[in-house]
């Protein structure tokens, strides 16, 4: 019994010296204060394959804070954070509930990260569930509170959030779905991309799901309005308005025929026709953002010349 105890306390304590070492490795987010930095990680798209990404400048996709609507900004934290402006990093309280949580369920079902937690995970760390990338995860979430405003967090997180097959950011999602700049987003529309992020891929993915994005972006909007971030017109009028996803059954059924190729390729060599990509409409890009106040939650302006690349990470929800 005495072994017993002898060895679990060493490998507690061995686990203990290898987070302690790991910790002292981690990245830097000081150069995340410049504005003009571009860092490359990897994505995973939805067919398992890994893809290089750039967060910054470079990206055609990219939409400064100022360009996007505060409509944007506040959705994401009352569907997400709701405690954003008021945490230092960590959601202390929801933590603790998250753990008690997974005591009970004995697995990993609950993460209550938030979104400086998700920006640090997404940019930094991998997606593994284990105590180690969590205790990281808290550790660079701290430090970028400390480093940069919430302006400049929600500016990251809004893109590098996944939001459809290789769409990440609201950039991109407002071209995919919309046809239009993140800046021309209407509330019902900054909404229904909310909804959207517990999870594009299966539960809230709007090729399958579509009524329950719409059911889930109306809540969004309640909170919007409890907020006062809404008036009870703007409200109202949100609530009248269905979103216009342009092409979206288009974009289904392109989808569906990709992978019935792909199933024909993996299959049969013989089959006709089975090397025929469907092809794929072209996005066009996005105006340049125009210079404009942030008018937003957490609005900053910083400016640098920097530029780096590394990273090797995967992007996720939570």
């Amino acid at each position: 019994m005495k072994k017993t105890a002898l060895v679990a306390a060493v490998l507690v304590i061995a686990y203990g010296c290898y987070i302690g070492v790991s910790l002292m490795f981690l990245p830097s987010v000081g150069i995340l204060q410049n504005r003009k930095t571009n860092l490359t990680i990897q994505v995973k798209d939805w067919q398992g394959e890994y893809h290089p990404f750039t967060v910054g400048p470079k990206n055609r996709y990219w939409t400064p804070s100022g360009a996007i609507p505060s409509e944007m900004k506040w959705a994401v934290i009352v569907a997400e954070d709701a405690n954003f402006y008021k945490h230092e990093g960590v959601d202390v309280k929801a933590l603790k509930n998250a753990i008690k949580y997974d005591l009970e369920k004995k697995s990993f079902a609950r993460g209550a990260s938030t979104i400086t937690q998700q920006v640090a995970k997404n940019l930094f760390l991998s997606r593994e569930k284990t105590i180690s990338r969590k205790i990281k995860e808290i550790v660079l979430a701290r430090r970028m509170e400390e480093e940069l405003t919430k302006g400049r967090i929600i500016e990251l997180y809004l893109n590098v959030v996944e939001l459809g097959p290789m769409v990440y950011g609201v950039g991109h999602g407002a071209r995919y779905y919309f046809g239009k700049p993140a800046s021309a987003l209407t509330p019902r529309e900054c909404a229904f991309l909310a909804a959207m992020l517990p999870g594009p891929r299966v539960a809230y993915n709007p090729y399958k799901n579509l009524d329950k994005v719409v059911k889930r972006s109306d809540m969004i909007l309640r909170l919007l309005r409890g907020k006062g971030v809404l008036s009870e017109g703007e409200y109202r009028q949100a609530l009248q308005q269905l979103p216009n996803v342009a092409g979206l059954q288009r974009k289904v059924d392109a989808s569906i025929k990709q992978e019935e190729t792909t199933f024909r390729n993996t299959s049969s060599a013989t089959l006709p026709g089975a090397g025929e990509e469907p092809k794929k409409e072209g996005e066009p890009l996005p105006p340049a953002s125009q210079p404009a106040p942030e008018g937003a939650p957490g609005g900053d302006g910083q400016g640098g010349t920097a530029s780096v690349g590394g990273g090797t990470q995967e992007m996720e929800k939570k």
